[in-house]
């Protein structure tokens, strides 16, 4: 680099006569003296160490400039800003002309169905991005048709996040229908879209695909108003899947009858490795289902959660029970659950043994007047919104256990 960031960026201001965003120019700095070759550019509007000036629609021009001439840059972190879809275009343009970048962050701006559309268009001759991530950006039902008519013709892509992006009942069909031929996508985000209807017409076009798609490893499908009859689908379907690893049906309606169907698919599943199923209504009877499952057939799940699930002592004892005779299983979140006595004696014994790392679960025992107790711990599945952390020998599952300390 015979010319440092920083002193780029502040000429391509001049040339665009356009005032010099302080934040943007200490971020490019900082690019400037990791001195590496492939490198991550982060213009996080949530950044907390240093002062932020949130980057707007006409700031990205004249980064864009900056990231045109340098390709190197391969990471473009863009969160929590004030982007538009006049940002938007300014993005496409970025991306149909020199983009270099593998991954490229979006969430949370103000990016609309106007501004999906130039995007998702940009991307239909991309041919480098990997990861582009939506998530926030209110583009609505029509947003999500441009990106799924986009992914027919895309085969770059493997991670996209349109979770919390207002997606409707026709943008997730699409999605099904187009992951039944696409064989790039390895990661897809379609959590909390808009529903006015109580049908599950969308779980079954999803368990259709998982039929047939042998590519896909990991699928979030957290408040997607799925009930007992879409879990009983999509179990159908997981039984002929081989490939999906990781499983998001967290903070849905699920009951003790639908998580039998998922422990009858653990016992013959060989390929699931994590299961979230946080913020549903399992009970006592649905984590025993799961606990003799565990306990007694599967050796490749890795990772659970039942944060929040009405389970009480009688459940939580059977799981532990499972944990002492699976070793394959590493890391259980069980908080907000009715952590009573017999809980509580069951996870201490869990840890105090050593079965249990204590960042492998999110809680920890202490012990008041003779009685145990439980005390939360800031661990557990991390959200694909944010991170993309890793476990395992192979490096190739989301899921981390480390404390959720910070957003950016």
């Amino acid at each position: 680099m015979s010319l440092n960031l920083k002193q780029q960026y502040l000429e391509a201001c001049t040339e665009y006569n356009h005032p010099v965003n302080a934040f943007i120019a200490e971020m490019f700095l900082q690019v400037q003296l990791s001195e590496q070759h492939a490198i991550t550019l982060k213009i996080c509007g949530n950044n907390r160490l240093v002062k932020v000036e949130r980057v707007t629609d006409e700031d990205f021009l004249v980064v864009s400039k900056v990231l045109s001439q340098n390709s190197f840059i391969k990471d473009l972190d863009l969160r929590y800003n004030n982007l538009t879809d006049n940002g938007a275009i300014h993005i496409a343009n970025f991306l149909k002309d020199k983009s270099s970048l593998l991954s490229l962050n979006l969430m949370g701006n103000d990016i609309g169905t106007e501004g999906a559309r130039h995007i998702a268009r940009a991307l239909h001759n991309n041919e480098t991005l990997k990861s582009l991530r939506m998530t926030g950006n209110k583009i609505g039902n029509k947003g999500g048709m441009f990106f799924a008519s986009m992914l027919q013709i895309n085969s770059a892509l493997e991670e996209v996040d349109l979770g919390d992006c207002d997606l409707g009942i026709e943008s997730l069909i699409a999605f099904s229908t187009v992951l039944l031929h696409n064989r790039s996508v390895k990661s897809i985000n379609l959590n909390r879209p808009l529903f006015y209807a109580l049908q599950e017409d969308t779980t079954i076009h999803i368990a259709k695909m998982l039929k047939v798609n042998n590519t896909l490893r990991e699928l979030h499908l957290s408040k997607h108003e799925m009930t007992d009859f879409g879990v009983q689908r999509l179990c159908e379907a997981l039984h002929e899947n081989s490939t999906l690893k990781y499983l998001d049906l967290s903070c849905n309606k699920i009951t003790r009858d639908g998580v039998a169907c998922l422990a009858e698919l653990l016992k013959t599943n060989t390929t699931l490795e994590i299961l979230d199923l946080t913020s549903n209504r399992m009970e006592d009877d649905g984590a025993i289902y799961l606990g003799e499952a565990l306990r007694l057939h599967n050796r490749h799940l890795k990772a659970l959660s039942i944060v929040s699930n009405n389970i009480t002592g009688k459940g939580i004892k059977a799981l532990a029970a499972s944990i002492k005779a699976n070793e394959s299983l590493q890391y259980i979140y069980v908080w907000g659950n009715k952590l009573d006595e017999e809980a509580c004696v069951a996870f201490s014994d869990l840890l105090y043994t050593g079965r249990l790392s204590p960042s492998s679960t999110d809680v920890r025992p202490y012990v008041v007047d003779g009685h145990i107790y439980l005390a939360e711990l800031f661990h557990g599945l991390k959200k694909h919104y944010y991170w993309t952390p890793s476990f395992g020998p192979d490096n190739n599952t989301v899921c981390n256990s480390a404390p959720t300390l910070s957003m950016y």
